[in-house]
């Protein structure tokens, strides 16, 4: 526990960590983040619609809901702080603009700006202007479509997509990107989830979680590694809870001790509000940065003892034999693996380890959850085909309560890439669209976010294009990712709110203000819904039924056919004017487009909506190069910490989601008032010689392959005590973004690597 107290020169407070998550405090601060942006009227309306079948799907993150189960309140804290943001009374409109230059409000933090409130009108910074200004939806578009059009090439252009955008938006941007002539589009998967997509194709041939909510309600055994639900997923605990009352172990694996995996206070049941909740892990593995990999083949080599005492009892040979690849292979490298080395690594003890396996020997149904711990790690590939490997060993894919389970983070991540948002779509995907449109998609691989970012530094792209997010406070290198998109000739933002990538320009800007997800949709004569893909391959509806916060606003859906329009003439082989006004005809294109979309419209309005086909756990089937699940042969990889420095992670507050902040209170850690705080570890704050509240830069020291050494430079931090490992401390994004140099990224996904930065501390002068 940390002692209260107060840093003199700012308001930042610090008290004690919280041990536990959710409860009576998540109910009141719902309530009133509503209640201050949108009023009890409209507050009480958008959460009685969030997350219900006849309402809108929450815009924060893509945790899915219990197949068959609504309850009336089917949100947690963050989604009712997500939903304040988007419905919030507040506006950002000419006169606002008119009233503030871009280099005053450059001087703004990132929490005031999204306090602004919802944009309200296309607008425009000209060359050489200080002020955005108004212009018409027309303007907008022919003035982007002009410029495209004067590329010498389709690649030098760059279309980002944030993974709130709704089905049918992504599915038309896409095809617009692809019909102007170019694969380049990068999205928020790049930055997190790549890794698990790549490891998991390579693997077991599908790029996505194999297991339900049910699954989870009926495991043995759920690992849940790299991952915060408390703050990130709070959903999740609920169904942990039932996990854990039909008898679940669980056990948490991260180097911070999170208060959702601690205990959880269900606010909707008397003993989450009166009572003490419910402990949720069983174990806790408080394991270093990056030492998640070796854990997993130091179990894998005490699995195939236990195997090798008592043979024919511990592996599922039949399944092995059947259908796996590469499995002898596997076993003896593994059978080399170092304990020695797997402790050094974790920072456990051999008997916490020993015990993790029992306990894996013991389960017939294993689920692995994981987050961007694993993910953004230069090893993460590796290491989640190791836990893959852990779960093939026993046979842990294709049954009911086992596999695979990446928890996305943004409402629709998943469904955007399903949708084709990715620069290399395979050629069934791109062979059906040509089909279906009469165009020739381009073949040729494009950019992902850190090649894109590359791009533009370089000269080689001079348009940027982002579908919603914030791309400048999402991306790593935040000084290089700064320089490259004012690089750009011009630079445009669908959005829905004011943020820091509005402020970062090319020398032409545009503002596109955007419905948001609980905004009503009217086209065409009629309320249009669209779709969304949650983490666990289920479709469904989402209406908005708020009134927008402008007449001035457009869907997505309507931006992007407005824009093709303009850049193609009427005489192009797509119908945007009939997709703008009638979404059930993109739905009916999709599904003779994308496999498993068969009969969409009608089965998407079934109450649930759908789940998408997943070979591996429908059928036990790998659509991998082998035609088989592959086991992979890794070197274990580890960072040790070098003398006088220390491992740094990036992470969200329970005040924030991804980017958008929502208020200066980290209430599970103790943090009030304040974000510039860096946590670290009592030992290793007397070690270096400071003292809590000292004020400190942080530098990241990075080898580039060239052999010399990057500095980059956080400024003022405030130190707080906090029970990390030693030699690992932890702050928040994107405030250190600028420490992660672009090219420090992992392995075969080229996901930048937040989660392993090498920094030291420098008192302020």
């Amino acid at each position: 526990m940390t002692d209260r107290y107060t840093f003199d020169e700012d308001d930042v407070v610090v008290t004690h960590e919280k041990s536990y998550a959710a409860g009576l405090p998540a109910v009141l601060v719902s309530l009133r983040r509503g209640w201050e942006q949108m009023g009890p009227v409209r507050t009480a309306r958008a959460l009685l619609e969030l997350n219900q079948r006849n309402g809108f799907d929450c815009p924060g993150c893509a945790w899915p809901e219990t197949p068959g189960h609504r309850k009336h309140a089917e949100f947690c804290e963050n989604g009712a702080k997500a939903v304040a943001e988007e419905a919030t009374k507040r506006r950002v409109g000419p006169e606002f603009f008119a009233a503030h230059s871009i280099s005053e409000l450059l001087e703004k933090t990132d929490y005031w700006l999204g306090q602004q409130g919802r944009l309200t009108h296309p607008m425009v910074l000209r060359p050489g202007r200080t002020h955005y200004a108004p212009l018409s939806w027309d303007e907008a578009f022919a003035l982007i479509a002009a410029e495209l059009r004067g590329l010498d090439s389709p690649d030098e252009a760059v279309f980002y997509t944030s993974g709130r955008t709704s089905n049918e938006a992504a599915f038309l941007y896409q095809l617009m990107i692809r019909s102007f002539g170019t694969n380049n589009m990068p999205d928020c998967s790049n930055m997190c989830h790549e890794s698990s997509g790549t490891a998991l194709t390579e693997t077991i041939g599908i790029g996505k979680g194999s297991v339900s909510v049910p699954d989870l309600e009926c495991a043995d055994l759920i690992l849940i590694a790299g991952q915060n639900p408390g703050t990130n997923h709070p959903r999740m605990l609920s169904v942990l809870e039932k996990a854990k009352a039909n008898g679940a172990r669980i056990i948490a694996i991260n180097p911070l001790p999170e208060a959702g995996l601690l205990r959880f206070k269900d606010p909707q049941k008397v003993h989450g509000v009166l009572g003490s909740g419910v402990a949720i892990a069983d174990d806790f593995l408080q394991i270093r940065i990056g030492g998640d990999q070796a854990l997993f083949q130091g179990l894998a080599r005490l699995v195939l003892e236990a195997e090798d005492r008592a043979p024919g009892s511990i592996l599922d040979r039949d399944f092995i034999d059947s259908a796996c690849a590469g499995f002898d292979e596997y076993a003896a490298h593994i059978r080399q693996v170092d304990l020695d080395t797997v402790v050094a690594a974790t920072g456990l003890t051999l008997d916490r380890i020993h015990r993790t396996a029992e306990a894996l020997i013991a389960s017939q149904r294993t689920i692995i959850c994981w987050a961007m711990g694993l993910t953004q790690q230069t090893h993460g590939v590796a290491t989640i085909q190791d836990a893959v490997n852990l779960l093939l060993m026993r046979g842990m894919i294709g049954k009911p309560g086992a596999g695979v389970c990446p928890v996305r983070g943004h409402s629709n991540v998943q469904g955007d890439r399903t949708m084709g948002i990715w620069e290399k779509m395979p050629e069934s995907f791109l062979a059906a669209l040509d089909t279906e449109f009469g165009i020739t998609s381009p073949r040729k691989h494009g950019w992902d976010a850190v090649d894109s970012i590359r791009a533009m530094r370089d000269g080689r792209a001079h348009v940027f294009m982002a579908m919603g997010g914030n791309f400048v406070a999402a991306t790593p290198d935040t000084e290089t990712t700064e320089a490259a998109l004012r690089n750009c000739s011009l630079t445009v933002q669908v959005s829905t709110k004011l943020n820091r990538s509005h402020l970062v320009h090319g020398r032409t800007a545009l503002i596109l203000p955007s419905l948001g997800r609980t905004d009503k949709d009217l086209r065409g004569g009629k309320k249009q819904q669209v779709t969304v893909e949650d983490s666990m391959s289920m479709v469904h509806l989402s209406r908005g039924g708020l009134a927008p916060a402008s007449g001035h606003l457009r869907s997505e859906v309507a931006i992007v056919c407005g824009l093709a329009q303009a850049l193609f003439g009427p005489d192009h082989s797509v119908s945007w004017t009939r997709f703008a006004d009638d979404y059930d005809l993109i739905r009916d294109s999709i599904a003779r487009v994308i496999p498993g979309f068969k009969d969409f419209n009608a089965r998407v309005r079934q109450p649930d909506g759908f789940e998408l086909p997943h070979p591996p756990r429908d059928e036990r089937r790998f659509e991998t190069v082998t035609g088989r699940a592959n086991f992979t042969v890794n070197a274990v990889t580890w960072l040790p910490v070098p003398e006088g420095r220390l491992i740094l992670q990036t992470m969200r507050s329970h005040d924030q989601y991804n980017t958008t902040v929502y208020g200066l209170d980290d209430r599970y850690r103790g943090v009030k008032g304040g974000r510039r705080v860096l946590f670290i570890n009592a030992t290793d704050l007397v070690g270096l010689g400071y003292n809590a509240g000292d004020r400190v830069d942080l530098v990241s020291e990075w080898c580039a392959p060239d052999g010399s050494v990057e500095e980059r430079r956080a400024k003022d931090f405030r130190l707080v005590p906090y029970p990390t490992p030693v030699g690992n401390v932890a702050a928040y994004y994107p405030e250190t973004n600028l420490l992660v140099p672009l090219d420090h990224v992992a392995r075969g996904s080229n996901t930048p690597v937040s989660k392993a930065i090498t920094i030291r501390l420098e008192r302020q002068s």
